[in-house]
């Protein structure tokens, strides 16, 4: 009995450093407030011919929960996870494989700070970034979206995005800021 304990042990000691590990992720893994999400959702206004990016995706609960509604409503919304956790990705593609709208959600291994992001987009006109990370790298991740399209919305949750002035604001146990650039 005392091995099986070990092992364990061993098992979620390996589990809790691939989520705090600075070589795997920059970034420590903090899941959105359950109580929020309808919210979070409701920010993105998914609509026809759009894709919504979720930088730093975590476990999908923001984009999972996206796609399910743009599936209810019939639309052809495109959803990117983009994470660079290995533990993380394996949980979305888990969760992808058994969700409704799997056609159109994708999940990319990619670092939020220097991917590519306009190869994706050909016939979408409406460009939606979703990002819930630390303050002082808001900054960062706008610049790279910044760089690569004229024209979007960037979403953030919890933390406003420095020097930006928000289009809209929506209360929550955590706000939810919304900018149009």
């Amino acid at each position: 009995m005392p091995i099986l304990f070990f092992i364990a042990l061993c098992f979620i000691a390996v589990i809790i450093t691939f989520f705090v590990s600075r070589k795997l992720s920059p970034i420590p893994y903090f899941p959105s407030n359950k109580n929020d999400i309808e919210s979070i959702v409701r920010s993105l206004q998914i609509s026809n011919d759009q894709i919504v990016y979720d930088l730093g995706a975590g476990d999908g609960i923001v984009i999972f929960s996206a796609a399910s509604e743009a599936f209810d409503k019939k639309l052809n919304t495109r959803f990117i996870a983009v994470e660079i956790n290995p533990v993380l990705i394996v949980i979305m593609w888990v969760r992808r494989h058994f969700h409704s709208n799997r056609k159109n959600i994708q999940i990319l291994k990619a670092d939020m700070f220097t991917s590519n992001f306009k190869f994706q987009i050909s016939n979408y006109k409406k460009i939606t970034f979703f990002v819930y990370i630390s303050p002082w790298y808001l900054e960062k991740v706008f610049t790279n979206c910044k760089s690569q399209m004229p024209k979007f919305k960037f979403i953030s949750y919890f933390y406003p995005v420095p020097k930006l002035k928000s289009s809209r604001t929506i209360k929550g146990v955590h706000n939810t800021y919304i900018y149009n650039v």
